[in-house]
């Protein structure tokens, strides 16, 4: 999927198209991890192996991460919360750990592309959600209404 500005209205035609992304992403990462890579993770050194599942865990809380904020915002647009409500610290994005650099060389070329992508798909995602302007969600007075208003209590 191409670069995401934070500075683009998060629509729900974005939410959706990353929506399915991690969704996708979710699936291939769950057949791998626990059927197809099998072989490949158990062919690996056993301190390798070890790491690859530590990575496998990784790529599941950055896609369950990204999924829940996804969600959050379908909320959002639903009108089930408000956006206030998405911005506590509960409904930001959650912290995903960072995959060892060192042991990623190590591992089949299958595991790394799925990394890479969740890691790719958690980074859009995050831009998105620090790109999230606070004052910018709520409704501002309008400058004339403000300027009428204080003519009127004037005179």
């Amino acid at each position: 999927m191409a670069e995401v500005d934070a500075r683009v209205a998060l629509t729900p035609k974005l939410v959706g198209a990353l929506y399915t992304e991690a969704m996708v992403l979710a699936d291939e990462a769950r057949a791998y991890f626990d059927r197809n890579g099998r072989e490949e993770r158990d062919s690996l050194d056993p301190l390798v192996r070890v790491g690859f599942s530590c990575e496998s865990l990784k790529v599941t809380t950055r896609l369950m991460h990204v999924i829940a904020w996804l969600l959050t915002q379908r909320a959002v647009e639903a009108g089930e919360i408000t956006p206030r409500q998405a911005r506590t610290p509960a409904r930001r994005l959650g912290e995903a750990p960072p995959t060892d650099e060192a042991l990623i060389e190590r591992l089949p070329d299958a595991a790394v592309a799925l990394i890479q992508a969740s890691r790719d798909l958690y980074a859009r995602v995050r831009r998105l959600d620090e790109g999230s302007d606070p004052a910018a969600a709520e409704p501002h007075a309008s400058p004339a209404r403000s300027l009428l208003s204080r003519l009127e209590r004037t005179f």
